[in-house]
């Protein structure tokens, strides 16, 4: 099963939603902005993505943004 850890104020996070739900694809949806991770899963993910933390930032945006979101 595909799990989408989802933002629904996040316009690209409603769009796979969407995306799935238009391919009848099932999805566990993890909305983490209420859940927290723990360290332990954010080290799992990564190291299943095969990625840093670092490559996972977001570098594109103004950081008075990312913080005011």
């Amino acid at each position: 099963m595909i799990t989408i850890w989802h933002n629904p104020k996040c316009a690209k996070s409603r769009e796979a939603l969407a995306l799935l739900s238009d391919n009848k694809r099932e999805a566990e949806v993890v909305k983490y902005l209420e859940n927290t991770f723990s360290r332990t899963e954010i080290e799992t993910l990564l190291k299943k993505l095969g990625v840093s933390a670092r490559e996972l930032m977001r570098t594109k945006e103004d950081r008075d943004d990312i913080l005011i979101a």
